[in-house]
């Protein structure tokens, strides 16, 4: 699998960036703002995106890509960035523009910000309580439909590593391709045959599992709701062969202790799936000229 460092993660592609505001604003603009049409179309305003909470920034591209669609005149100025712990009632940015594209932008920003936030901010709690160990806290694709480049990229803002991208880019054989394959070797021989080049993982729900992951000379295993004994005795069995990655049932709670077995890998579905939304605020303020 491949692993990026939050350290200094890559934005999405602009085209993507892009794609994923256009679809929003269409979905929320839809023929065109009712409600902002009752303001001067001449009325200028200024505005301030406020932070309610600690969190980890993630999603100003997204952000500045709906006012940039919406209207391209309006200034964004930034005070923290991507990948900063932010504080409550922190300011993050100042923005000045026409007052109705402030108004019309303002949700479907707002909602980008806020979800993104929250995925890094989720994610960083799950590195930080593995601190110190040698465990990696890596994502899945339980993603938000049409927004997994942007989650994934958020994960890497909070510290967290990417799992595969999707179904393109790495093979993880799971129950129901050995039981359709017939067997562990027989999925890895076919495997290797079709997808020489890819990244290859197999997934076990048990020792005996395991041990025949082993033998067909598979070098990275998912262990499946293992319980942590069983997990101790799977690092010790693997002895360094293979590097094994713990999944299913991963919480804040029990995740120091699944790090603690020594296994190298720990993913988290609940990072990108059940995602809340950092409590973000937009101050909105028209100059007395305008009034």
């Amino acid at each position: 699998m491949n692993h990026l460092s939050h350290r200094a993660p890559s934005t999405p592609a602009t085209a993507d960036i892009h794609a994923d505001v256009r679809r929003a604003l269409a979905e929320d603009v839809g023929g065109g703002d009712l409600t902002a049409a009752l303001i001067p179309a001449t009325a200028q305003a200024e505005a301030t995106v406020i932070c309610r909470e600690e969190a980890v920034l993630c999603g100003t591209a997204w952000f500045d890509e709906v006012f940039r669609q919406v209207a391209p005149s309006i200034k964004i100025e930034w005070h923290a960035h991507d990948g900063d712990s932010v504080s409550p009632n922190q300011r993050m940015c100042d923005m000045h523009g026409p007052a109705r594209a402030l108004l019309t932008g303002e949700r479907t920003a707002l909602n980008f910000l806020q979800t993104l936030s929250g995925t890094a901010t989720r994610a960083r709690r799950y590195v930080d309580a593995v601190s110190g160990t040698q465990a990696r806290v890596l994502d899945t694709r339980k993603t938000l439909p049409g927004l997994r480049t942007a989650q994934k990229y958020a994960v890497r803002c909070g510290g967290g590593h990417n799992h595969r991208m999707g179904l393109y880019d790495a093979l993880l054989i799971k129950e129901n391709h050995i039981a359709a394959a017939g067997s562990i070797a027989q999925a890895v021989s076919t495997a290797r045959r079709l997808s020489p080049d890819q990244p290859l993982e197999v997934e076990v729900e048990n020792l005996d599992e395991l041990r025949q992951a082993l033998a067909a000379g598979v070098t990275r295993i998912l262990l499946d709701n293992f319980p942590l004994q069983e997990l101790i005795r799977a690092v010790q069995l693997t002895a360094g062969r293979a590097s094994l990655e713990a999944s299913g049932g991963i919480n804040l709670i029990n995740i120091r202790a699944v790090a603690e077995t020594g296994v190298d890998y720990i993913s988290v579905g609940a990072i990108t799936k059940d995602v809340q939304a950092i409590d973000l605020s937009l101050r909105f303020s028209v100059p007395a000229s305008n009034k």
